[in-house]
């Protein structure tokens, strides 16, 4: 039995690197800790707690994870310093041996965070519980908004792709999930908060079901009869596994939005194979082409590596041409890096981080283009605008049904409401477009 005393009055701050999925299990430790009589630290306060859920996709990350620990540490001097996430679980002797770092806790341990705090004493050096890969089994459930307006509902974990470039599968354990019923209770409880919009994370969602015998379009289906969520939003889904049901469920859906984003990774048939991806360019262009003919008006974010081994010149042109050929709002853009124990090691031509850049700023450069004039469609029309919360005097955003951020001068009572807006031009740093509220 834990001895919840220790924690009252504590206080704790918390740092999340990476993807939704981190955002949202940082929420979930977040609450773990308040119940326990934690509060999260006020601004300039100095916190007795440090949680920092790391991020591994690239080697930037891992650095950004060792220089987010550091700050912490000497912001926050003789704080009890929690590391999890997915750079914890791949390299927890590494992160136990950063100075200050008090208990690293991989994918089996970090939903019992609890058992690990043991008294908020600090350690003469870091411990590290980490499961083998094969022993990370468990599906922790997580649905929390954090600082956001909108809720994040994890609805599946870990990866069973092993995709050359990529280590989540050995960060984040086998594919696995809760139940759909399960889900549709969180989902309520959401809404029973006061949540409007939910977004589904995971890591592979479209895989959604493994565990449990059922399949993401069942999923999608029971979540949209959830009372009082008025807006869902699917966060990544592989083209392979978003079938022509799910598009079309989704274009006469009461609350699912017309918003995708799906992972390309390379407009290269020759660099999909290199990769290991499971679909090629023309499955891919077949369901963007799906979408649109479905929902002309959708937005369509897509992800993109450039400069991974054997991308030669020729194949990147031939993806450039590809991306530019596609009906798509918005690139992620990704420069490659080696991550060590991954098959693309095993491929001889490197590209130079020189060209990884240039290729890297073409690709933003297009995407620029896309979502412009993707944006700019929409101006002098009326839609429907879920605002977030902002900071006292600055202006409020929200989002449209699909997806364009829109700007309007802050009030404190619309906070999480859905607003008719007539949108206008685009915001000074072209971000959004100024909205006018029709009240």
């Amino acid at each position: 039995m834990i001895d919840t005393n220790i924690f009252q009055n504590k206080t704790a701050v918390y740092y999340t690197l990476g993807c939704k999925l981190n955002f949202s299990e940082t929420s979930t430790i977040g609450k773990i800790l308040r119940e326990a009589g934690v509060r999260t630290a006020r601004k300039g306060e100095k916190a007795d707690i440090c949680v920092v859920n790391t991020c591994s996709v690239t080697e930037v990350a891992d650095k950004k994870c060792r220089q987010a620990i550091h700050r912490l540490v000497k912001q926050h001097p003789g704080a009890f310093v929690v590391v999890t996430g997915c750079y914890a679980q791949l390299k927890p002797e590494t992160v136990a041996k950063i100075e200050g770092v008090d208990v690293v806790l991989g994918a089996e341990q970090k939903k019992d965070l609890l058992q690990y705090l043991g008294n908020l004493q600090k350690n003469e050096s870091g411990e590290a519980y980490a499961s083998a890969l094969k022993d990370i089994h468990s599906f922790a459930p997580s649905c929390s908004r954090g600082d956001r307006t909108r809720y994040f509902l994890k609805v599946q974990d870990g990866c069973d792709y092993y995709c050359s470039y990529c280590t989540i599968p050995f960060a984040r354990g086998r594919s696995r999930n809760g139940t759909v019923a399960s889900m549709v209770e969180q989902a309520r409880q959401a809404a029973a908060e006061g949540g409007k919009e939910i977004v589904l994370t995971g890591v592979n969602i479209g895989d959604f079901g493994k565990s449990t015998g059922e399949t993401f379009f069942d999923l999608v289906k029971a979540l949209d009869e959830v009372e009082g969520i008025e807006r869902y939003r699917i966060s990544s889904i592989e083209p392979n596994l978003l079938t022509d049901e799910i598009i079309e469920f989704v274009s006469h859906s009461r609350s699912f939005m017309p918003h995708f984003h799906i992972p390309l990774q390379s407009g290269s048939d020759d660099v999909l194979k290199l990769m290991r991806r499971r679909y090629d360019t023309e499955l891919f262009a077949s369901k963007v082409q799906r979408v649109k003919e479905m929902m002309p008006d959708a937005f369509i974010g897509v992800d993109v590596i450039v400069g991974t081994r054997g991308e030669t010149d020729e194949y990147f042109e031939q993806a450039y041409e590809f991306i530019k050929s596609l009906d798509v709002t918005q690139l992620h853009v990704f420069s490659y890096s080696e991550r060590p124990g991954t098959q693309a090691l095993k491929i001889d031509h490197v590209v130079t981080p020189e060209e990884k850049h240039r290729r890297s700023q073409r690709l933003l450069e297009l995407s620029d283009e896309k979502t412009h004039a993707f944006y700019a469609r929409y101006i002098g029309q009326t839609m429907p605008v879920l605002l977030e919360r902002s900071k006292p005097g600055a202006p409020m955003h929200g989002f449209t049904a699909n997806y364009i951020r829109v700007e309007v001068p802050h009030n404190d009572t619309l906070d999480n409401q859905v607003v008719s807006v007539r949108l206008g031009n685009f915001n000074e740093d072209g971000t959004a477009l100024h909205g006018t509220l029709l009240l």
